[in-house]
Parts: structure tokens; sequence; C-alpha cells
């Protein structure tokens, strides 16, 4: 369970990484030209802003061992992030699409689950 876990711990940040990241390299204009809803441009870089910020939450305080409980916090967060995205991704018309977002926001609530049954139980 736990490299199952990890396998997909990595696999989840680097894709939170990489559209982090994009929501900052691309410009406002061409995102929202691309997207069917547009976004204010504040609210593109606060989203990207939590998905790196996830991202290195899915990894870095269980792997260091320094308070643990973060990483499954982190996964309910992009959990969040993901039901927003899926229904931005409806409302705008485009089922299909949003099966994207419904299974990595599905295998981030898989980690924070895994993760919350691994911590050490409380007196």
């Amino acid at each position: 369970m736990t490299y199952v876990l990890w396998i997909v711990q990595i696999l989840l940040s680097l894709t939170f990484l990489m559209a982090g990241s994009t929501k900052f390299i691309m410009s406002v204009e061409l995102m929202n030209s691309m997207a069917k809803i547009p976004l204010p441009g504040w609210l593109i870089h606060f989203i990207g802003t939590c998905e790196i910020l996830g991202a290195i939450g899915l990894i870095l305080p269980w792997l260091l061992g320094i308070h643990p409980k973060l990483t499954p916090l982190a996964a309910c967060g992009l959990v969040i992030i993901m039901i927003g995205a899926v229904i931005l991704t409806v409302a705008g018309g485009d089922i299909l699409p949003a099966l994207f977002p419904l299974i990595v926001g599905l295998l981030a609530a898989f980690v924070a689950w895994g993760r919350f049954r691994m911590l050490p139980k409380m007196p």
C-alpha cells in the first residue's frame, strides 16, 4: 500500500507542478482564449500557486517526517481544486474532458485517505 501511495503521490505532484507552473508561464489572455468560461487573472494565479504548494505538500512533509499530517491535508486541498475544475468544465458544456480532473481528484482523495490512515494514533 505504501508503494502505491508513493507512486500516486509522485505522479500527482508532477501533474500539479506542471499545471500550476503553466498558469504562470502562459498569459492570462491566452489561457482565457482557450477556456469556455474565462477567469480573472488573479484567480488563475491563485489556483496556480495552490497547485504548486499542494504538489510540494504531497511529497515533502511525509518524506522528511516533518509534520507528516500536512501531506493528507495538501491532498484534501487539491481535491477541492479538482472539484472546482470539474464544475467549471461541466458548466462550460464539456462532459468528457471533465473526466480528467475527476480522476485526478479521486487519486488525490485516495492519497488523503491512505495517508490519514497511516498517521500515528493519538492517545
